[in-house]
């Protein structure tokens, strides 16, 4: 892994070469990775598992590590404001960007580019590995919050406490299949559009707007502006982007499959496993995506748990929405 000088020397390269190598369309990975992210320093990479993650690290390197997990379509900038707070409280704050988004890449060309559940949680056992990270926190949303469920129910010894979004978002393929009534089918159209090769055309060419269209679908209330927007839209020019986006909703429905080495894994989720680590779980009083009520999820979590519902017109994307709010949940559910 490298040192913060060695990001310093490689972003002061980056400054002085970057306008010659733009416009020869030569910048590396690498090279990518190291400009600023606002709020977030300068990105930092390490190899971990089939991945060369990319990601934000800000705290002291001895502090009690938190990794905070974006779902889709967001991106690092969701916890923008999240981070800074939590290492001013002596946390070690690890933001990756997810397999398919920023300067994420995969080791192999060859290797699946699989959204499936279980893949995307193997990444995060990965990334702890590969930073020497015993236990660690984890918070996360939407995609990032199914992850962090994951985890925390599969390798509860790695998890030191649990701040998810919408609650328990476990599910399986067999779940994916049924039916639901009219109302909750229609709040999911993205997903059978994403089902058609029309969905998949369309979203490779259409990503950035929309992408806009489902935040201001999943967060009414949130009047974000172009800027904070642009900001993360630029998260969807990976190159495995709308192959793992539309990966992960086909294998949801049960029209794609996955990797077999995985087959373990979902065999242990469709069974529902509980959540035994300490857990707080948000949601906001105006999320317009589909999500559960938390009564219905309540039974799932085994340790110490309460829930909190974030009043103010606060959408899906909690983190960004109300970073205080899920900031505080994240120290107190690990004790300060």
């Amino acid at each position: 892994m490298e040192t913060i000088d060695d990001e310093r020397r490689r972003f002061l390269a980056v400054a002085a070469a970057g306008a010659v190598a733009a416009k020869i369309g030569l910048m590396s990975t690498a090279a990518q990775a190291a400009v600023p992210s606002a709020g977030l320093g300068v990105l930092k990479r390490i190899k971990a598992g089939v991945l060369d993650v990319s990601y934000a690290e800000l705290g002291p390197s001895g502090g009690n590590p938190v990794m905070l997990l974006h779902g889709w379509p967001y991106d690092i900038h969701a916890f923008a404001e999240v981070a800074p707070i939590l290492a001013a409280k002596g946390h070690r704050v690890i933001v990756p960007e997810l397999r398919g988004y920023g300067g994420t890449r995969f080791v192999s060309p060859d290797t699946m580019r699989n959204g499936q559940p279980a893949a995307l949680a193997q990444d995060v056992i990965d990334l702890i590995d590969a930073l020497g990270i015993r236990q660690t926190l984890l918070g996360g949303f939407d995609w990032g919050g199914r992850t962090a469920d994951i985890v925390a129910a599969l390798r509860p010894e790695r998890v030191k406490g649990l701040v998810a979004v919408s609650g328990y978002l476990i599910g399986s393929q067999a779940a994916g299949k049924q039916p639901l009534p009219p109302q909750a089918e229609l709040q999911w159209w993205y997903q059978y559009y994403f089902a058609t090769e029309r969905g998949q055309l369309g979203y490779e060419k259409n990503r950035h707007d929309f992408n806009q269209l489902i935040w201001r679908l999943a967060s009414p209330k949130w009047a974000f502006d172009n800027a904070t927007y642009e900001r993360s839209a630029a998260a969807f020019d990976n190159p495995d982007h709308v192959a793992i986006v539309v990966h992960n909703y086909r294998w949801r429905l049960g029209l794609a499959e996955g990797e077999r080495r995985y087959d373990a894994i979902e065999a242990k989720l469709a069974a529902g496993p509980t959540i035994g680590v300490p857990t707080i779980t948000m949601e906001g009083d105006a999320n317009g995506a589909p999500h559960p009520e938390p009564a219905t999820y309540r039974a799932k979590f085994t340790g110490t748990y309460e829930h909190r519902t974030i009043s103010g017109g606060i959408g899906h994307n909690l983190p960004q929405e109300a970073s205080r709010q899920f900031a505080q949940a994240l120290l107190d559910v690990s004790g300060g």
